[in-house]
């Protein structure tokens, strides 16, 4: 039986990697693309230290960024797969980050990655919410994909296995995408 599971998902990230090579992979279930990006709004978040930041201080590689909370259970149930996913694609290019809403601050979170063993996300806090409102998040978790410049380039609403082979052909085929800054607006022509 572990046989047949190992040969299932060696032909399963096999698949994806074809797909990958040949670009023609589709959004998992759920993860909405965004065509074009969508500019985002400054959004203030803090470290596990408290130490405040912008999420434009991430500007210039892929940022997956996950709202959630440490008494969401779908929340929870997800957060290992989004540690996966950072050990496996985080570098230069793309970075998990897992902005917590938790009241309670950093050491609730951080009680909460030391149970389940969290190794390759670190602590980003928005304890006041503002992010929530920001980004218009109508439930927990969602996720934002955000482009180099910045920009919204796709949303995912509630729990998601994000270590998945499909899911990570997926984002390693939007993060090989070249991207540059938003087409200018075109003049209009005046008609006489």
């Amino acid at each position: 039986m572990r046989r047949l599971a190992l040969l299932a998902v060696v032909v399963l990230l096999a698949a994806a990697m074809k797909l990958y090579a040949t670009g023609t992979i589709e959004p998992p279930v759920n993860f909405v693309l965004q065509d074009p990006p969508r500019p985002l709004p400054q959004i203030a978040i803090a470290d596990g230290d408290g130490k405040a930041g912008l999420l434009l201080d991430f500007r210039g590689k892929f940022v997956l960024l996950n709202v959630w909370a440490t008494w969401c259970v779908p929340c929870r149930k997800e957060m290992p797969t989004l540690d996966r996913l950072q050990g496996l694609l985080g570098g230069p290019d793309f970075q998990v980050i897992a902005l917590s809403i938790d009241r309670g601050g950093a050491e609730v979170v951080r009680k909460f990655f030391e149970e389940i063993g969290v190794q390759h996300i670190a602590i980003h806090l928005d304890s006041a919410g503002a992010a929530f409102q920001t980004l218009g998040v109508v439930g927990l978790p969602t996720t934002v994909l955000i482009d180099r410049e910045g920009r919204e380039v796709g949303r995912l609403i509630g729990p998601a296995e994000w270590d998945s082979p499909k899911m990570i052909a997926f984002l390693k085929s939007i993060v090989a995408k070249p991207t540059g800054p938003a087409p200018a607006a075109q003049p209009e022509e005046k008609h006489s």
